[in-house]
């Protein structure tokens, strides 16, 4: 049985290959556009059956010609996450036409289709649950992703033929992100800053939260992949869930958890929040006024209808998660 994963080769796409892999399977379609050859980098550990452009593979979607029999599942997470992306006519191209022609492929062919969405339909909302009147998208690329949930609403309302799971990704961290330059987390710019800087920089005073209080729902792609696998594993549930911890952690816990990662690393002790700002390894920042007014200073998944839907595991907090991803970047040699 056939795998098809889009956005292989990128961040999450390429970690739930790895974890495929680990469960035995390689009848994998790897489907992305490699024009930025470093991505293959995140697939080089990986065993693969084919790889297909995106293009290409768009093309064979549209025209129903794809050459693989038995398919038992498409996951879809290629897709143009760049926030700060202002080409809507792109965006739309990419990110919602593309989603609603692999969707009508995969209910035509009765495949299980598990799509990336994203908590970036929420915008500056306070309460973050999976309801029509809480999403507000600040940018394009929320409103792309939330155009699509909207069209998966009204399929799941009219009745599917195949099992559609669509993921609300919060502030998602791990291996194989590099390639995202300013896109990255922000626990690989705090991981890269310390090491060639020896300090990390948070943002101040902002919104009514102190320095490096803004808090965010910061979730490992360990635990993304984990909840990708258990809606392979159980065809017959569909929605759209928020995929976060559930539970909103501060900037400065994120900072302190990096810090501490790399130094336990060196031989060195942990230290204390307060201890790491006395000695000047945490260091604040002015609130940059071309940020003002369009910031999440906080975010926090309401993971209630993920959990009635079955998935019982717990989450990394931000201390183990991080501290695991800083193990894997220091032993990748990533600077």
């Amino acid at each position: 049985m056939t795998i098809i994963v889009t956005g292989a080769a990128g961040f999450i796409g390429s970690n739930i290959v790895k974890a495929l892999n680990e469960r035995g399977i390689t009848d994998i379609v790897a489907v992305d556009n490699l024009t930025r050859g470093e991505k293959f980098k995140n697939l080089a550990e990986c065993e693969i059956a084919h790889y297909l452009d995106k293009h290409e593979f768009i093309r064979q979607v549209r025209e129903h010609i794809l050459p693989f029999d038995e398919i038992e599942a498409v996951f879809h997470d290629g897709a143009c996450s760049d926030t700060m992306e202002h080409n809507g006519l792109y965006m739309m191209e990419n990110n919602y036409q593309y989603s609603l022609d692999l969707l009508d492929w995969c209910q035509d062919e009765r495949i299980p289709f598990l799509y990336a969405s994203s908590a970036a339909v929420y915008g500056k909302g306070e309460i973050f649950r999976e309801e029509r009147e809480l999403e507000k998208p600040l940018n394009v690329y929320g409103y792309s992703k939330f155009l699509f949930d909207q069209v998966v609403r009204r399929r799941m309302a009219a009745g599917l033929t195949a099992q559609v799971a669509g993921f609300r990704y919060f502030n998602v961290y791990g291996p194989h992100e590099q390639h995202k330059g300013r896109m990255a987390s922000v626990a690989f710019h705090h991981f890269n800053q310390y090491r060639t800087q020896g300090y990390v920089n948070l943002f101040g005073e902002n919104d009514g939260y102190g320095k490096g209080e803004q808090t965010r729902d910061f979730v490992s792609v360990e635990d993304v992949v984990k909840v990708n696998l258990f809606f392979l594993d159980n065809p017959d549930k569909s929605g759209i869930f928020n995929l976060g911890t559930g539970r909103s952690q501060p900037f400065n816990d994120l900072a302190a958890a990096t810090v501490n990662a790399c130094r336990v690393a060196k031989g060195e002790a942990a230290m204390s929040l307060q201890e790491l700002v006395k000695e000047e390894l945490i260091r604040y920042i002015p609130f940059p006024d071309a940020l003002k007014g369009k910031y999440q200073s906080f975010t926090e998944a309401d993971i209630s209808r993920l959990r009635e839907a079955g998935y019982q595991d717990a989450f990394f907090d931000v201390d183990e998660g991080v501290s695991r991803y800083v193990h894997w970047l220091l032993q990748n040699h990533h600077e």
